[in-house]
């Protein structure tokens, strides 16, 4: 199976479940918009957790409610960091985000309703009671005031500094922002099955710090189209990023450099782990 294959694969288990979670929630614009807010998308950290979990011979059917956890919980960093108080986007994979498609309040209440049915999902699937409650801990330390959210509140005061990050600052914001839940989801299938996590951890780090500095790239040369988001816009608003620290050139081989490292951490593993480092390889290739 191709990694194309495989990620498509794992988005729809992912999709099904998100579905049938929302199901249960009674008609009305806060889970008309949830839906709609968990639709698309590429789902690669859905996509970890199910190959992490693999390596390790824990079950779809056990893996897929953490899966669909995280990308709830994306999707919900996602519509809250479009509204107009923080980067205020109007376009989200392709199509208009949630508070201009409805309205700031209800985004704001979808956002919240999706991060709690995130930790709903991560409670469920036969998993031992340690693990279990290991991973609904870490899930809550990855997303929060430690985590992405301290990512978050960091670009926000990035945004009006006086001084400009450095290589450094950026660094430990993005390693905040984009990677704690890209290393969860890679950390997840190890600590499902109570075994270590270090070498996914290490992968994860350096995958999502590739992640972002593509993400950066794309700002610049990425096409909207296939994209699904506005482009060029951290030039407008004068932001520093990878590309404007490194340079493009110099910025794309800072990514081809972390990629190396993430498959080279994985070594530890068989042929099994491939599609984890598939994902590493479509981290710099991909045009969206």
């Amino acid at each position: 199976m191709s990694f194309e294959e495989a990620l498509q694969g794992r988005a729809a288990l992912v999709g099904a479940r998100l579905e049938q979670a929302l199901a249960g929630y009674p008609d009305g614009a806060v889970t008309d918009a949830m839906r709609y807010a968990v639709a698309g998308g590429k789902r690669l950290r859905g996509f970890l957790v199910m190959e992490s979990a693999a390596l390790f011979d824990v079950p779809a059917s056990h893996s897929v409610h953490a899966a669909a956890a995280i990308e709830a919980l994306h999707a919900y960093s996602l519509v809250h960091d479009d509204l107009p108080c923080m980067d205020d986007d109007d376009l989200r994979r392709g199509q208009p985000t949630v508070h201009v498609r409805w309205d700031e309040a209800t985004a704001v209440l979808v956002g919240d309703a999706l991060q709690t049915l995130a930790f709903e999902l991560v409670t469920q699937g036969d998993l031992p009671a340690d693990a279990g409650l290991e991973l609904l801990r870490s899930l809550a330390l990855a997303a929060g005031g430690r985590g992405m959210v301290r990512g978050q509140a960091l670009d926000i005061a990035a945004e009006t500094a006086s001084v400009p990050l450095e290589l450094d600052g950026i660094t430990e914001l993005q390693s905040l922002k984009t990677g704690a839940l890209i290393e969860w989801s890679a950390k997840a299938g190890a600590v499902m099955a109570g075994k270590e996590t270090t070498a996914l951890s290490a992968y994860a780090q350096a995958l999502g710090l590739a992640f972002q500095i593509v993400d950066d790239i794309l700002d610049v040369e990425g096409d909207e189209a296939k994209t699904g988001k506005r482009v060029r816009k951290d030039e407008a608003a004068n932001k520093a990023t990878f590309v404007t620290l490194l340079g493009l050139d110099g910025a794309k081989a800072r990514a081809r450099e972390l990629v190396a490292g993430a498959v080279d951490a994985l070594c530890i593993y068989d042929a099994r782990a491939d599609t984890l480092r598939d994902a590493a390889r479509f981290v710099v290739s991909r045009e969206f």
